[in-house]
């Protein structure tokens, strides 16, 4: 919205809206979990939120952020 207007940021939250995305409430346990991540790792707090809901939904985590190396071993890390 910053860069390029509310126009173009209601047009990309709409297709957002359009993609297979399931929508996770953070509640106690990612909330939990993220906070156990960032004690131990000095990562982003949203970041630490990624890997917790990887670690609870036993899943793999995409990402091209060099700095999930630092969790590799927990998770399964997929594209770096």
């Amino acid at each position: 919205m910053r860069r390029f207007g509310g126009q173009k940021a209601q047009e990309i939250e709409w297709l957002i809206q359009t993609l297979p995305i399931t929508l996770v409430e953070a509640n106690k346990e990612p909330t939990r979990e993220a906070a156990r991540v960032k004690v131990t790792r000095p990562m982003a707090y949203a970041d630490c939120f990624a890997v917790a809901l990887a670690r609870i939904k036993k899943t793999e985590l995409y990402t091209g952020d060099p700095e999930f190396k630092l969790v590799e071993k927990g998770i399964k890390i997929v594209g770096l």
